[in-house]
């Protein structure tokens, strides 16, 4: 197998976990979203913006302890405070297609509501999957760099005990 292969199967494999939470996260935000529309009177975004905001709840639980379970743990506050604020923007983006469908376009039947919010859904997936990646769910390094590293240490340690013991 070539070694770039490894890299990729464990990018197909994260991306496998991110969709398998964020399907969950989708149909969590969309069934939110009808409910919400159907049983009170919130105009369409804001019934939107509270279907998301469960969502983003949803996904964060399932993205750290499922999807980036094995990544750094130990900045939890640095690791919520951007994934907020990541999701405030994939929110935005989510919202702000709905909104232009909705108030640009005047399209809000129920089944347009629908696709719209789909769509926009989509469309921030993309920003959200690179920004979690990216900045919050940082990876840890990988096993074979640190053990380099300590045999590195280890071997260039010795060679200056070496040396001393000549001179």
């Amino acid at each position: 197998m070539e070694p770039g292969s490894s890299g990729l199967r464990r990018l197909v494999h994260e991306v496998a976990k991110f969709g398998a939470v964020g399907g969950a996260g989708l149909l969590v935000n969309l069934g939110v979203f009808n409910l919400v529309r159907h049983v009170t009177e919130l105009p369409v975004v804001r019934a939107s913006v509270i279907a998301t905001v469960v969502a983003i709840v949803f996904n964060y639980i399932g993205f750290r302890y499922f999807t980036y379970r094995d990544r750094d743990k130990s900045g939890r506050t640095r690791e919520l405070t951007l994934f907020l604020l990541f999701s405030v923007v994939g929110l935005v983006i989510e919202n702000g297609v709905l909104y232009t469908a909705t108030y640009g376009f005047g399209w809000d039947s129920p089944l347009q509501s629908n696709v719209f919010k789909f769509f926009g859904i989509a469309v921030a997936t993309l920003f959200r999957f690179w920004s979690y990646r990216s900045w919050v769910f940082r990876a840890m390094p990988a096993r074979e760099t640190v053990v380099g590293a300590q045999s590195y240490l280890t071997t260039e340690t010795g060679k200056d005990r070496q040396r001393q013991r000549i001179s």
